[in-house]
This record gives C-alpha cells, structure tokens and sequence, in this order.
C-alpha cells in the first residue's frame, strides 16, 4: 500500500539551488504532500513520483529551440545601441564574463545534463497525465518541450516598464479570465516576484497564456489538454507569505492526491 501523502518530485541543479529547494521542500509540505529532490547525478528514476516540480536556475540552451546563444556583449548592444555605451560594453565585457563564472553555482552558458534530464521528465508528466507545476526556468523549458521559442532578452520590453528584479512581490500580472490559475489564485491581478531574464517567445503546441505583465510578456501558461500542468515565470516557492502562492502548490498536491 502507498503512504497516504503524494510524493512531488522538485528538480534542480546537481550544485547550488538549495535555497529553492528548501523553499519548494516546505511548500509541498504544509500542502500535505511529501517531497523529493531530483537532480542530474540523482535522477531518482526508481521512484513512483504523483506530481512534479519543475524548478528554476540556469537559461534554457537556445539550441533545444533552435535558436543562436546570445552573448552577454550582444545582450548589452540590444539594451544601449549607442556607440560610447557599446565601447563601454566591450571594455566591461570580459570583467563581468570572469566575475559570472567564478560567482555562479551554475554555468551561465546553462546545464546541458540538467536540460536532459527535465526534459525527459516533462515529456513523461506529459504522456502520463502527471500532475506538473513549471517554475520560472521550468516554464520556460515546458515551453520548449512543447515546440515553443524563448526570448533569450526583454530588454526592448523594458522600456516603458522598468525591469524589476527581486524576491520579494514588486511586480504585478493580469491573469487571463477563464483560466485555471485563476480559479487557484482567485484573483485577477496577482503581485509576483521576478529574478528571470528570459520569458517565452512562440507558444508551444497545447498551451495558452494564464497571465500577462503590463509590457506584454507571458508570466504564466497551462496546457489544455492535461487535467494538471501550469507554468509560472514567477517564484511562488520564495512567498510562503502569501496565501495566493501556496494555492499553486496545495493545488498541484490535490491534483496528484487524485
């Protein structure tokens, strides 16, 4: 006989990422579940998992989309187009190049092996009707499963709206009339956190937009044809505060409960 609490699978990083797993680790539990960390050197494939926690990290590859990987210089160019700016860019180029590869818990080019192994488990939650919840980069690569693209940049969204970077709720989304996240928010604007750099581009094949920014760029998707599977830009998992957010997760929980 199964234990009685569904077991939620959490993905990360096989370094960093504790912080949001801890974060994810205490969601899933005070919604009733048990939950377990799944990562490229753990896969934990010998577990029957009931729900699935795609979390964020490092960007998606441009090329699972079939797109070429922006350099840091040509992220800077597309944001400040002026020559003395551009100079300036290529003088602080290789500083800021050195400063992310010694700081960061993860590659800034990305995490091939991770992208492997989330991809496989999306496919999977996907074929089997398995209950997913995508976060952040989660959503992203949801997207991308599903044939959808991926702005690599938002500076050109940022230009009447400042971009707004923190864990805290600072930012506010329009989430769509008749969606599923609605009825799980019960709101129809929501504050949200924002730490991403990228958002999807083209829809993939099954999904529709749950929430939008004011500049027009997608927070939040479901697919439509799966009784569970949602994904949001933003870090419900950093906002144990509010009740809207640990409705995602409490959801999900009921969801694999079934």
């Amino acid at each position: 006989m199964r234990p009685s609490r569904p077991l939620i699978g959490v993905t990360g990083p096989d370094r960093g990422g504790l912080a949001a797993w801890y974060a994810s680790w205490l969601a899933v539990r005070r919604a009733g579940a048990r939950a377990v960390r799944i990562t490229p050197r753990r896969p934990r494939s010998e577990l029957r998992l009931d729900g699935l926690i795609i979390g964020g990290g490092a960007d998606v590859d441009p090329d699972l989309y079939g797109a070429h990987r922006h350099s840091l210089l040509e992220d800077l160019e597309a944001a400040e187009p002026r020559l003395s700016q551009r100079l300036l860019g290529m003088l602080v180029y290789p500083l800021l190049w050195a400063l992310r590869r010694t700081l960061l818990t993860h590659a800034p080019e990305g995490d091939a092996d991770r992208d492997r192994l989330e991809q496989a488990l999306i496919r999977d939650a996907l074929d089997r009707d398995l209950p997913l919840l995508g976060i952040c980069r989660g959503m992203q690569l949801m997207n991308v499963v599903c044939g959808g693209t991926l702005h690599q940049g938002l500076e050109g969204f940022h230009e009447e709206h400042p971009q707004i970077r923190s864990v805290m709720p600072r930012k506010t989304v329009a989430v769509a009339q008749d969606s599923r996240l609605r009825e799980i928010l019960a709101c129809g604007q929501c504050p949200v956190n924002a730490l991403h750099d990228q958002a999807i581009d083209r829809l993939g094949e099954g999904l529709e937009v749950a929430a939008r920014e004011a500049n027009g760029v997608i927070q939040a998707v479901e697919h439509t044809r799966r009784r569970f599977a949602i994904g949001v830009q933003w870090h419900p998992e950093y906002l144990p505060q509010k009740r809207a957010q640990q409705a995602l997760f409490r959801a999900l929980v009921e969801a694999a409960a079934r």
